[in-house]
């Protein structure tokens, strides 16, 4: 069969870096960052938060293609004084922070629910 281990989707190969850094040339205030072995997934969560930062004048990814396990992360701050890498490691931060928030909300109804309906069927 002419398939691809399926790991080669998520594990890195031997000397393979997760996340590098290009600093944009053309564009002040800008660079490209490659997240390896990463998809949509990734790429759409990280953009979306940093759109939320005022800093933050563009964040956009691409996908180059589907057999392809990367994804290029460009961002452009508004000023010089914060650095792409700087509101990258806060957007993460936030999504971590926001994960972290959701799973003990998540804990705490499987909680509640599981003492209102093993009580109730202790009494039947």
């Amino acid at each position: 069969m002419n398939a691809p281990e399926r790991t080669a989707a998520f594990l890195l190969d031997d000397g393979e870096e997760k996340v590098e850094y290009y600093a944009d040339t053309k564009v002040s205030n800008a660079g490209t960052f490659t997240f390896n072995k990463e998809d949509h997934t990734v790429g759409n969560l990280l953009r979306m938060q940093l759109l939320r930062d005022p800093q933050v004048k563009f964040a956009g990814y691409m996908h180059p293609h589907p057999l392809v396990h990367k994804i290029h992360l460009k961002i452009q701050t508004n000023t010089s004084q914060v650095a792409p890498a700087e509101t990258l490691s806060a957007a993460i931060e936030d999504l971590s922070n926001e994960t972290d928030h959701l799973i003990t909300q998540v804990t705490d109804a499987i909680d509640k629910w599981k003492k209102e309906n093993v009580s109730g069927m202790i009494g039947m």
